[in-house]
C-alpha cells in the first residue's frame, strides 16, 4: 500500500510540475501577445548583437516596425523562425500595410534569398514578434538536445527511471 501512495504522489507531484509549466507559458503567451514569446538564437548571424545559444522574449504590439528593430519571423516553407533586423520598412499609403526587409548583422546581403521564391518582402502576418530582451547562452540546452537526440532519449529514460524508483 505504501509503494503505491509513493507512485501516486510522484505520478500527482510530475503532473502538477508539468501543469504549471503550462500555465506558466499560457500566461506568457497572453501578455506577450504572440504564440511564441520564447525563443532560441540557432545561429551566429546575428552576431555582436545576439549569439547562438542566446534565448530571445519576444512581444508583438501594434507599433508601426521600424529600420533597426529586431524581429522573429516565419517565411512560408520554413519551419524554423528566422531572428533578423529590420533595415526597410516600406507603409502602402492606400492600405496602411507595411512591407519589411531583414537582414542578419552579420550576413552581408539582405534576407531576399532566405524568403519563399518570388517573395521580395515580409508582410505582418510573417512577424512572430519583437525582440526585447534576451538571456544570454541559456538555449545551449535546447540546441544540444535538438542536435544530439541521443541525450534527450537518455534524459528522458533516466528521468523514467528516477520516477519509477
Amino acid at each position: 500500500m505504501t509503494w503505491i501512495r509513493q507512485q501516486l504522489m510522484k505520478a500527482i507531484t510530475l503532473g502538477m510540475i508539468v501543469g504549471s509549466a503550462l500555465i506558466i507559458w499560457k500566461a506568457l503567451v497572453c501578455m506577450s501577445g504572440t504564440e511564441s514569446p520564447v525563443v532560441v538564437v540557432l545561429s551566429g548571424s546575428m552576431e555582436p548583437a545576439f549569439k547562438r545559444g542566446d534565448i530571445l522574449f519576444l512581444y508583438m504590439s501594434k507599433d508601426p516596425i521600424r529600420a533597426g528593430d529586431i524581429l522573429v519571423f516565419n517565411v512560408d516553407g520554413r519551419d524554423i523562425p528566422i531572428v533578423h533586423r529590420v533595415i526597410q520598412v516600406h507603409e502602402r499609403q492606400d492600405t496602411g500595410e507595411v512591407d519589411i526587409l531583414t537582414k542578419g548583422d552579420s550576413n552581408n546581403d539582405d534576407d531576399r534569398v532566405l524568403y519563399a521564391q518570388g517573395q521580395l518582402w515580409l508582410q505582418r502576418h510573417h512577424i512572430m514578434g519583437r525582440a526585447i530582451g534576451s538571456l544570454p547562452y541559456a538555449g545551449w540546452v535546447t540546441i544540444i538536445l535538438t542536435e544530439k537526440p541521443i541525450i534527450k532519449y537518455v534524459l528522458i529514460g533516466a528521468l523514467g527511471l528516477l520516477i519509477t524508483i
